[in-house]
């Protein structure tokens, strides 16, 4: 079982691309503030990084992270090692300590390995990284991809013998529940979530995986903007277990 809270704030380099008439200003399209070179190969894999920190509830204890396609050739001109690694870590992208990542990882004991992959991308884009960790007894794959401007996607999530399929595009909701699949005033808790956020005007689409046994399911609410702390709170209530990213 995860239990995940608290809400993590990624404004820096996750959430939905944009389309033109979005930009607020020139530095939306400049791309974020960080250390370099590259704001898809640097400042995306630091959120990719990020993101699958936040998914599996803190530094793994081991990580292999697999390279598709461009990430492939690249990552060590361009330090997306170093990049998504400082992610792990919690770094922001503009953290000085972000070139040296790697090495103080090792130091606090985490296993890292970095994979160049032959064929394409899995989640079909040529900026992917699949993320292969294990903290305590939880395992997690993440995949992820970078599409500029220090935005990145978290296309697919294996966990708990779950395989989630999102449209990428962040903030994104991920409920736990077990057992019990109805609130106290009958209404299904996954129906009940989703008509809370569609209310708000947040709601993309909404998926359910459940169990082999039927004994738990987890829904995904891919979101159109972030949620208020109040509707988080709201939600919390009667569903405990969920991890949301914005």
């Amino acid at each position: 079982m995860w239990i995940i809270k608290d809400a993590l704030s990624l404004s820096w380099g996750l959430g939905r691309s944009k389309v033109p008439g979005e930009y607020k200003s020139v530095f939306d399209i400049i791309g974020p503030v960080m250390v370099g070179p590259s704001s898809s190969h640097t400042a995306g894999a630091v959120a990719i990084g990020r993101a699958a920190r936040h998914l599996i509830g803190g530094l793994p204890q081991s990580v292999r992270i697999d390279y598709y396609e461009s990430f492939a050739q690249t990552h060590l001109g361009h330090g997306t090692d170093y990049a998504i690694v400082s992610g792990l870590l919690g770094y922001a992208p503009d953290d000085g300590r972000v070139p040296q990542a790697v090495s103080i990882a090792r130091d606090q004991g985490v296993h890292i390995e970095f994979c160049e992959k032959e064929g394409p991308s899995p989640i079909g884009h040529p900026n992917t990284a699949v993320l292969h960790m294990q903290r305590q007894q939880r395992k997690m794959t993440i995949y992820g991809c970078s599409i500029g401007g220090g935005i990145v996607e978290i296309r697919r999530i294996q966990m708990a013998g779950y395989d989630l399929q999102t449209e990428g595009m962040l903030p994104l909701l991920l409920v736990e529940e077990m057992d019990q699949s109805l609130s106290n005033d009958g209404q299904d808790k996954g129906d009940r979530i989703a008509d809370s956020i569609r209310a708000a005007g947040a709601l993309r689409q909404s998926n359910t995986y459940r169990s082999g046994d039927g004994n738990s399911s987890i829904h995904v609410y891919d979101l159109d903007k972030p949620l208020l702390p109040e509707l988080l709170q709201q939600i919390s209530r009667y569903a405990p277990n969920m991890i949301y990213i914005n």
